[in-house]
């Protein structure tokens, strides 16, 4: 069963856990663009709460359909929404888009907010296959997802419970590599929603393969061995774009996503001291 067909979804307003309900008018918006979208060829996956209740089973009321493209394409999908009667608007050039029908919004993503999960071919060459809101479309590969949900760690929303969910109902059939290749030098991220995952569900433990917690133990006792990095960083607002700017307003540590940015320019020079780049972590 797919999203679009959890009952109430189909026909009468969805009750909301706060007591209110998803008006028809609403979901009939979800599903104009979606068929737009789907007739028009423009590349597009369904993510965020759809295609986290493909894979899980959890349904949780939503807002808005999240839908995720290649950047390249966002001016495509903006041109097939206007004309199926949205109004568009680049949110933020950096990740996001909104298109507007009435009050009801669609998100169209191409990356994640703090730029490091971009999507990618490689995201269409796994995306699995749904139907949600009786339209027939690609999902978010789950690997991909559970990337870019790992990041999400603020006050007002934690996507921790949500990459345990996609950890405990995916994790048998994971491409493990590609999960840990898409985390790169940000492996402890991961490594530390694997062991609340395990803390969470203690009896499905096995579905993390042995090789990679192993892995990710070397590199924790690497980066033991190697001591604190030599230049003082934060790299707290990769995960909270609020909450760690304290730490790099007040007490001056240095901006961790600009380090790890001139990381893929090696010869660029960061800081007031014009330091070369050396990477945070260790054992990667």
């Amino acid at each position: 069963m797919g999203v679009g067909e959890h009952a109430g979804e189909g026909g009468s307003p969805v009750a909301r856990p706060e007591g209110g309900a998803r008006l028809q008018a609403e979901l009939d918006a979800r599903a104009a663009a979606l068929r737009a979208l789907a007739a028009s060829g423009v590349p597009f996956m369904v993510a965020g709460a759809y295609a986290l209740f493909e894979y899980t089973g959890i349904f949780r009321d939503t807002k808005d359909l999240d839908l995720f493209l290649r950047e390249r394409d966002l001016e495509d999908a903006f041109r097939v929404l206007e004309a199926a009667g949205f109004r568009t608007e680049l949110t933020d050039p950096g990740w996001i888009g909104k298109a507007w029908k009435g009050p009801w919004y669609v998100d169209l993503i191409f990356s994640s907010g703090n730029g490091l999960a971009v999507v990618d071919d490689v995201w269409f060459e796994h995306a699995r296959t749904g139907r949600v809101l009786d339209v027939e479309a690609l999902l978010a590969p789950p690997e991909e997802m559970i990337w870019s949900k790992s990041f999400v760690l603020e006050r007002e929303r934690y996507d921790g419970a949500d990459v345990n969910h996609l950890l405990r109902a995916c994790g048998e059939t994971l491409d493990w590599e590609r999960l840990l290749a898409r985390f790169d030098q940000y492996w402890e991220v991961l490594f530390s929603h694997l062991l609340l995952f395990e803390f969470a569900f203690p009896a499905a433990r096995s579905v993390v393969p042995d090789w990679i917690m192993r892995e990710l133990l070397r590199r924790t006792t690497e980066n033991l061995r190697a001591g604190d990095h030599p230049v003082p960083l934060c790299r707290g607002n990769l995960m909270s774009r609020v909450q760690y700017r304290h730490d790099l307003e007040q007490l001056g540590l240095g901006d961790g996503r600009r380090w790890d940015e001139a990381d893929q320019v090696p010869e660029r020079a960061v800081g007031d001291g014009g330091e070369r780049d050396v990477p945070p972590g260790g054992g990667g």
